[in-house]
């Protein structure tokens, strides 16, 4: 047996584009018609040793589920070779393996039949697989009646259940609610120590960070680099403000100008204020000084505003505030609570306000607003808010409970009497 799982060597995939879909039948009729080539794989090299756990990440179209389509049979590359040493189980886009007419049971022998699982060996398993789905009577009723978290409970259970030597999974955890999510990494664990081999696409950082033993960052259908999920990671952090990882050397942000141009701003935002005091800029930096809108938990990151003064002001405020994806207020400050008082706000002046802090946030979406309040001819005034500027995702390995990590301190302590 190999030592390696998985071994990906020289991939492409290319699809051919054409201007109108009946030059595709033309084209089949011997006709030339114009066309042009599109490579979703590019020369894509990576092994996977027996036992790893590897995630996959890359922005959208960086050709991550297709990699894993060819690695699992459902597509033919166009040039280069994939090997596959062990029994492959594999939970792709919602739907795949299934027959939407069948029932959940009628799915689960199907599933198994594929595999290459005779019907015994497929009722030895099915207590197992119908407790872990746990979606009751609907197993019996056509899939096609089922939710999206239904369907992917099911899924799950049966591509986890059915004794894998190689489990690959791309996204789908994303449909479950909490506590299936919790269940399936709680599975996750039990793989990894049994020498299971994962492979893993997410977009979810704090998972690839928390699970995977390696990463291979691609973009744009190319393998840019793997290593270490930190490492990646950063890179990948980036790649979504479009700088070139490549790169040794990075102008630190505070010597750009627009700095809301170099990370992703949420073109719905909410605006509204007086504006005799306006947010002209506003930008989150990580601890290496690099604007993004993904920070890693436990480490120091800054917020920073720009603001122009119309007309004078009277002790102008500003604010920052992050909600959940569900608009709860989760936590927030402002120049008040700081005690920190902007001295010159008359008109035509302009002041940067940068708030440090740590990020004990737990993993997960959030959403950061911003806000410029103050007094103008003794009322209290808001200028200039910025509700939902830009998301912000927070990556993390270990997650508590609620919104906030307290960072707390174990100690345990072993042969004292009771």
């Amino acid at each position: 047996m190999s030592e390696f799982a998985i071994q990906v060597k020289h991939l492409d995939k290319m699809y051919k584009l054409y201007n109108k879909p009946s030059d595709r039948l033309r084209e089949t009729l011997g006709f030339k018609v114009p066309v042009r080539e599109h490579y979703a794989l590019r020369d894509v090299n990576f092994q996977v040793e027996r036992g790893e756990t590897v995630g996959i990440i890359g922005t959208n179209g960086s050709g991550k589920s297709t990699i894993l389509k060819i690695i699992t049979g459902v597509l033919n590359p166009t040039a280069g070779e994939v090997k596959v040493d062990g029994r492959i189980s594999a939970l792709l886009e919602l739907g795949a393996g299934f027959n939407m007419e069948y029932t959940g049971i009628e799915n689960v022998y199907l599933n198994g039949t594929m595999m290459g699982f005779s019907k015994e060996e497929v009722d030895a398993r099915l207590q197992d697989i119908l407790d872990f789905a746990d979606i009751g009577d609907f197993v019996y009723q056509p899939v096609k009646s089922y939710s999206s978290g239904m369907f992917v409970r099911l899924a799950f259970a049966v591509a986890i259940n059915i004794d894998p030597e190689i489990l690959i999974v791309d996204e789908a955890l994303s449909v479950g609610d909490v506590f299936f999510q919790a269940k399936c990494y709680r599975k996750f664990e039990e793989f990894k120590k049994m020498g299971k081999t994962i492979l893993f696409v997410s977009h979810d950082l704090s998972s690839i960070s928390r699970y995977c033993d390696r990463v291979i960052l691609l973009n744009k259908g190319v393998k840019l680099e793997e290593g270490s999920p930190k490492q990646m990671v950063d890179m990948y952090k980036q790649l979504l403000v479009g700088q070139d990882p490549a790169k040794a050397e990075e102008k630190k942000e505070e010597q750009k100008e627009n700095w809301s141009q170099q990370f992703q701003v949420n073109p719905n935002m909410l605006e509204y204020g007086t504006k005799l005091a306006e947010i002209v800029d506003f930008a989150v930096l990580d601890d290496k000084g690099r604007c993004t809108n993904t920070i890693e938990k436990g480490s120091s990151f800054r917020i920073r505003m720009k603001v122009v003064f119309h007309q004078d002001i009277q002790e102008p405020i500003m604010a920052y505030t992050f909600k959940d994806i569900k608009g709860t207020e989760i936590t927030g400050t402002n120049t008040l609570f700081e005690k920190k008082s902007v001295e010159h706000s008359q008109s035509g002046d302009c002041c940067t306000v940068t708030f440090e802090q740590e990020m004990f946030l737990q993993g997960g979406e959030y959403l950061l607003s911003f806000g410029c309040t103050g007094y103008k001819d003794g009322e209290f005034t808001v200028f200039h808010r910025l509700y939902d500027a830009c998301n912000i995702t927070v990556v993390s390995n270990k997650n508590t409970v609620g919104f906030y990590d307290m960072n707390s301190k174990v100690e345990i302590r072993y042969g004292e009497k009771a």
